[in-house]
C-alpha cells in the first residue's frame, strides 16, 4: 500500500518541489494551494511523471476549517496520512512603517497559523493511530532576523516556538509521532516575483540560492529520519550561530546590506502581481528567474545525511590530532 503525504503551498516553489521529491519515492500526494488551475496541473502531473496519485485540494491554509476538510478529503480518497508537510507561506517586502495591520494579519496567518493548522489536523489523526511524521518548514530568518521582511521572520520565529512546545508535549504523551523542522536558507522561487512589494524594485533572495530541490530533498530527508531539525546550506548555520554570538553586530550590519540584499537594480511594474490576498493565477512550477546563480547541492545536508560517519570521521581526526600532541610532548 502506498504511503500518502499531504504538502501545503504544493502550486509553486519549494511546496511544488517537495510534492515532486515524494512522488519520486512512490508516494500518494494530496497538494494543498489556493489556486486550482495549478493544483490540477501539478497532480495530474504526478501520474504521468511517477505513476503516483495526486489529489489536489483548493486550500487557504489560514482558514483552520479549510484546512482540516483538506484533510479529511484527502483521508478518504488517499488513505491515512503518513506525513504532513507545512510549506505555504507568505512575505511583503516593505519596512515596518509602510505596513497595514491588514497585511500583518494576512501575512502572520498564512505563514504562521497555516502551520499551526496543518500540524493539528495531522496530529488529530496521527494521534488515535500513534504513528506518522510532521514537517514544519522553517528558515534561518526565524534565528536571525532581516529587514523589510517583519512579517515573514516574526511568523518564522513563532513557527519555531510553537514546534518546540508541541515537541515536548508529544513526548510527554508518549506519542510515535515524529515532529522535525527543516531551516532553509534563500532559495529560488516565484515568490520573489509576486510576493507584495511596496520597494519600487524587483526583489532578490540574498545570495548563495539554493534550488528548491535541495528544500525538497532535506524536507523528504527530514520526514523519513529522526532528525529534530535539519539545516539546509551553510548561510544558514552561519545566520544561526552568528546571531547567538554577535546579534547588535549583525543588527548593524544588516542596517545597510540587509536593504540593498534583497533588492534589485530593477524598477518594479506598477502592476506586478501580489499574491497576499489574492493567488496569482499561471502555472507557475518550482523555480524563479535566478537558475543562472543558484546552487543544486548543499554541503551541510551531505553531513547531515552522513551524520554518523561525519561524525566518526571527525572524531578520528580530532583523536588523531591529541595523539600527536601527547607524542609531542613527550618527545620533549
Amino acid at each position: 500500500m502506498s504511503k500518502v503525504v499531504v504538502v501545503t503551498g504544493a502550486g509553486a516553489g519549494v511546496g511544488r518541489a517537495t510534492v515532486a521529491e515524494f512522488a519520486r519515492h512512490g508516494y500518494d500526494v494530496a497538494l494543498l494551494s489556493r489556486d486550482k488551475g495549478r493544483l490540477d496541473h501539478a497532480a495530474a502531473d504526478l501520474k504521468a511523471s511517477y505513476g503516483v496519485r495526486g489529489l489536489g485540494i483548493q486550500t487557504d491554509v489560514a482558514d483552520a476549517d479549510a484546512v482540516e476538510a483538506a484533510a479529511s478529503l484527502a483521508e478518504r480518497e488517499l488513505g491515512p496520512i503518513d506525513v504532513w508537510v507545512n510549506v505555504a507561506m507568505a512575505t511583503v517586502f516593505a519596512p515596518v512603517s509602510k505596513l497595514t495591520a491588514q497585511e500583518f494579519e494576512r501575512g502572520t496567518k498564512v505563514t504562521y497559523l497555516g502551520q499551526v493548522h496543518g500540524t493539528m489536523a495531522a496530529l488529530s489523526r496521527m494521534r488515535t493511530r500513534n504513528r506518522g511524521t510532521i514537517v514544519n518548514v522553517g528558515s534561518a530568518l526565524g534565528y536571525r532576523s532581516v529587514p523589510l521582511q517583519s512579517i515573514y521572520c516574526g511568523a518564522k520565529f513563532a513557527v519555531r516556538g510553537f514546534t518546540d512546545a508541541l515537541r515536548s508535549e508529544i513526548i510527554h504523551d508518549g506519542l510515535d509521532v515524529h515532529l522535525t523542522t527543516v531551516d532553509l536558507p534563500a532559495v529560488n522561487t516565484p515568490q520573489f516575483d509576486w510576493a507584495l512589494n511596496k520597494m519600487g524594485k524587483k526583489a532578490q533572495p540574498v545570495a548563495p540560492i539554493y534550488e528548491p530541490e535541495v528544500a525538497a530533498r532535506a524536507i523528504f530527508f527530514a520526514a523519513t529520519h529522526r532528525r529534530r531539525e535539519v539545516w539546509v546550506g551553510f548561510p544558514t548555520v552561519k545566520a544561526i550561530l552568528a546571531n547567538r554570538i554577535a546579534p547588535g553586530l549583525i543588527d548593524r550590519y544588516l542596517a545597510s546590506a540587509g536593504y540593498k540584499g534583497q533588492l534589485t537594480d530593477e524598477p518594479l511594474a506598477p502592476d506586478a502581481p501580489a499574491n497576499l490576498f489574492e493567488p496569482v493565477s499561471g502555472d507557475y512550477g518550482a523555480h524563479g528567474r535566478f537558475d543562472s546563480r543558484s546552487r543544486t547541492t548543499s554541503w551541510e545536508m551531505f553531513t547531515n545525511r552522513h551524520r554518523n560517519a561525519f561524525l566518526a570521521v571527525t572524531g578520528v581526526a580530532i583523536l588523531g590530532g591529541i595523539s600527536v600532541l601527547i607524542g609531542r610532548k613527550r618527545e620533549k
